[in-house]
């Protein structure tokens, strides 16, 4: 077995405080320097930055809590985030580009623009979410690397 295939695959979970908006932005910053050291390619990193960055942000407006787990493999690069919250009523108005469930004070710090989601499924090649109100939300998204350039 060579080096690379004693890496991976590499996984790391990330605790994320919700309405915690100091501290916005540490996680997915914390991922593009665990890949660039891992040296995927840049798009690779600048789409999964971008995916995990709304992912992050989704917890913190909207969820008490949540785990952002990174999954890293030589081909593939996995993000699953799973919270505690109010969940999602319809999943698919959810996805709509401007569909928002924010408050003015979400809305005041310059977030809630209802595109996370919508963002999220843009730049991955792969995304699931499912959700039950009251509880909480999953999601889970995914970059191939060899792909990783054509988004």
């Amino acid at each position: 077995m060579d080096q690379t295939e004693e890496r991976y695959p590499f996984h790391k979970a990330f605790h994320i405080e919700g309405g915690n908006f100091i501290h916005a932005g540490s996680i997915s910053s914390q991922v593009k320097r665990i890949l660039k050291e891992e040296g995927f390619p840049k798009n690779v990193i600048r789409r999964m930055s971008i995916a995990t960055f709304e992912a992050e942000m989704n917890v913190i407006c909207y969820a008490r809590w949540g785990i952002l787990t990174l999954v890293v493999f030589p081909d593939f690069i996995k993000v699953a985030v799973d919270d505690e919250g109010a969940g999602i009523h319809d999943v698919n108005q959810a996805m709509r580009e401007g569909f928002s469930t924010a408050t003015e004070k979400i809305r005041e710090l310059g977030f809630g623009a209802g595109m996370g989601l919508s963002n999220i499924k843009k730049v991955t090649d792969e995304m699931v979410l499912t959700s039950v109100v009251n509880q909480g939300t999953h999601l889970e998204f995914m970059v191939n690397v060899k792909d990783g350039a054509e988004k």
